[in-house]
């Protein structure tokens, strides 16, 4: 997926998979060579529903029920054609460059594209085939080209450089003076002061980047769907617990296996397998499938593009002046600097791994009780986590899940949207939708009435659509060009049950299902004015904090008296199950935080070794090793697999950023059990209007001390974990700018 980049004009998208935005050479939008799109579109524009304004209920929808495969290429070339034309009329303007016509004016442009590619970029995570990802490998590199020819256009970048460097910038409000900078430094980041042949070197790399993000996240989704496990007898089902029972067997009948039971290559899929099966052997395999995606030395093996991908990043780093890709891409990160990461890294790095000693031991004590004759392997963590959990707390899982129905659960969360941000949500049904499993709801504001936007959900695993869960905006809102409100949609893979049966859902799946809630409700409270600053367009170290902290909302007691209800009696969760679930709220903190963070250090790694060449494998086998990472536990994210890195430039060198994001999460939080509650209705109200609103119309550090009163402190996100509080360390402190 992309993001183009004026904000207006498309996706301002929060995905696993990171958002390129690149660069290439042009000496003037009118006259550049026209490397991305023929003289004329592929097919009449009047005829492509794809670049029609969106029409319909609700200030515009999604022409999703047009939509067919063979109009994207067409539409996407009309599209750049038409924005070349408007950014032209810009950069060839007469008069002297002003915040109306210059920056305002670049807020206006793109609109048609950025909605073409809204479609494509959903086709791309949700409805992809053969058709598409053949379409797709060749248009990534015509689209980086084109966004290249954008920011090397010299007479553009004049233009925006001489509203930045006016004295008149003074006399902006603050948003305007934030939106001339944003502008500004993208352009500079991307090379706009490059010399023509360091502009021409830039602009081959970032297309050969396209190329190769796109290869990455094709040969994932590949393995995502050609490496299953197929469960024959009954046998095989030994241990499974009714529900996940019935999600293989559906995912079975799916692919025309009726009668057996699928074990899918995805997460949701995965973990409840390897927590329940007490089948070792079915265990290793299922494991093994997935840590090995993208890393099976086939034909989709992923470490050649990942050895390109770091060499090339390298580059580009070097010609833009900086001395690593890490360092380009954390400078205008609330961290700033790499160091800076890597010190809250290597301050949580410890302890965490202390923790899973702790809990490997536990562990070892059950297994040697109940006479495995077995070392704790990585695919026995989750099945032995799972019978200390039930030793230690009296807490199974199994008990817990009959309680979290999926579509109780979203009720729920919008009963928190109500409380927390006075929204409500109506299901509609006069929008069209891209699969027959997505549903609408209008979000209005409780006291008016007034709408908000829509919000779309897709919560069920299908072929073509690729595994983890993620937030997109489809319109970002806005008001300098009259009221639009913005569209936002979340987007799942839990397992579909049989028709009729409720779908029930692990705990950890529920706090991601709030937890990319909280990313559409940062979209949805959007109350700015210019586009590009608008909702979850954000710092990519901020940008977790407003959805991780939605977490915490769960657990609340108002939550799961109301909304967790047993699948068949209907009768909330029991009060003592409750306790038990909240006594047991720091279990397994060692495993969920060296898993993630694994992943964090082994991605800022690889992007401060500069220019040495990497072997993939090698390199975080080695790396895994100097840390003293437990042998028990793999990376949430193995290198070969890891589309936030590497299908795309959005996280990397920025998986850190969770971490960072949790710690402003956990001192937040604290700041409602300080007053009176998780529903404090004044810390609502502060939070709606400095952290959620306000969206990137200033710093996000300054946002967060106006929100809290102080910067956070390292100490509640210890507390939060269960780990040891340093005594003095407050973090992360402020940077100089």
């Amino acid at each position: 997926m992309r993001k183009l980049f004026f904000a207006g004009a498309g996706m301002a998208v929060l995905v696993s998979t990171g958002c390129a935005t690149t660069s290439q050479e042009s000496q003037n939008l009118a006259t550049a060579p026209q490397t991305t799109a023929p003289a004329a579109p592929a097919a009449p524009e009047q005829t492509n529903p794809l670049i029609a304004k969106w029409t319909g209920a609700h200030g515009g929808v999604p022409p999703f029920d047009q939509v067919k495969v063979e109009l994207f290429k067409p539409a996407l070339e009309a599209a750049m054609e038409r924005t070349r034309g408007e950014l032209a009329a810009i950069a060839n303007d007469t008069s002297a460059p002003t915040f109306e016509n210059t920056i305002v004016a670049l807020e206006s442009a793109g609109k048609t594209q950025g909605e073409v590619e809204t479609l494509y970029g959903i086709w791309s995570s949700s409805m992809s085939g053969p058709e598409f990802q053949a379409l797709e490998r060749e248009m990534a590199p015509k689209l980086a080209a084109f966004d290249d020819e954008i920011f090397q256009n010299e007479a553009l970048f004049r233009r925006i450089e001489a509203v930045y460097q006016s004295p008149d910038k003074a006399k902006l409000t603050p948003e305007q003076q934030r939106l001339t900078w944003l502008h500004y430094t993208r352009f500079v980041r991307s090379g706009a002061k490059l010399d023509a042949a360091a502009k021409q070197k830039l602009a081959a790399i970032n297309q050969r980047l396209a190329s190769l993000y796109t290869s990455f996240s094709q040969n994932v989704l590949a393995d995502e769907e050609g490496y299953t496990v197929v469960l024959e007898s009954e046998a095989d089902l030994a241990g499974l617990p009714d529900s996940v029972r019935a999600g293989a067997a559906a995912a079975a009948e799916s692919r025309g296996q009726k009668g057996k039971w699928l074990i899918t290559n995805t997460r949701s899929s995965m973990e409840p397998f390897l927590t329940y099966s007490s089948r070792r052997d079915l265990r290793e395999k299922v494991w093994r499938n997935y840590v090995n995606r993208g890393d099976n030395g086939d034909a989709r093996d992923n470490n050649v593009i990942i050895a390109e991908v770091l060499k090339l990043r390298a580059e580009r780093a070097t010609l833009l002046g900086y001395k690593t890709h890490a360092h380009w891409r954390l400078e205008n990160a609330m961290a700033r600097t790499p160091e800076r990461a890597m010190e809250l890294m290597e301050a949580v790095w410890k302890p965490a791994v202390a923790r899973v000693h702790e809990e490997v031991a536990d562990m070892q004590r059950v297994a040697n009780k109940e006479g495995a004759k077995l070392k704790i392997e990585p695919w026995d963590y989750r099945y032995y986590a799972e019978k200390v959990r039930k030793a230690k707390y009296d807490l199974d899982q199994n008990e817990v899940k009959p309680y979290l129905q999926l579509e109780k659960l979203r009720e729920g969360m919008f009963w928190v949207a109500g409380e927390l941000f006075g929204f409500s949500f109506t299901q509609v049904n006069d929008v069209p939708v891209f699969h027959p499993d997505v549903r609408v709801w209008e979000v209005k504001d409780q006291a008016s009435g007034r709408h908000v936007g829509l919000w779309y959900f897709d919560p069920y695993a299908r072929k073509g659509k690729r595994s983890g869960a993620w937030m997109n905006a489809y319109r970002s809102q806005e008001r300098f060009r009259g009221e639009v409100t913005t569209i936002v949609s979340n987007n799942s893979n839990f397992v579909k049950g049989q028709p009729g049966e409720p779908v029930l859902i692990s705990w950890e799946d529920a706090s991601t299902l709030f937890h990319e809630f909280g990313h559409a409700l940062h979209g949805l409270s959007s109350n700015v004015t210019y586009p590009s600053l608008a909702g979850t367009a954000v710092a990519r170290d901020y940008v977790e904090f407003p959805s991780q902290l939605l977490e915490h909302w769960l657990s609340t007691p108002e939550v799961l008296n109301t909304y967790a209800l047993h699948y068949q009696t209907g009768k909330p969760i029991p009060q003592a199950l409750v306790d038990r679930i909240e006594k047991a709220a720091t279990f397994n903190q060692g495993f969920g935080t060296v898993e993630y963070l694994s992943s964090a250090l082994v991605d800022m790694k690889l992007h401060l070794a500069g220019a040495t060449p990497i072997d993939a494998d090698a390199f975080e086998r080695d790396t895994l090793n100097a840390l003293g990472m437990p042998k028990e536990i793999v990376m949430r994210h193995r290198t070969p697999q890891f589309g936030h890195v590497f299908a795309g430039d959005g996280y990397s060198a920025g998986y850190y950023s969770y971490l960072w994001s949790d710690t402003l999460t956990a001192d937040a939080y604290e700041r409602f059990t300080e007053g009176k509650g998780a529903y404090d209705k004044d810390v609502a109200a502060l939070l709606r209007k400095h952290v959620f609103s306000v969206g990137n119309t200033l710093d996000p550090a300054d946002a967060y001390r106006a929100f809290r009163g102080r910067e956070a402190g390292i100490q509640a996100l210890m507390r939060k974990r269960g780990f040891p509080v340093p005594a003095a360390q407050a973090a992360p402190k402020k940077a100089a700018k």
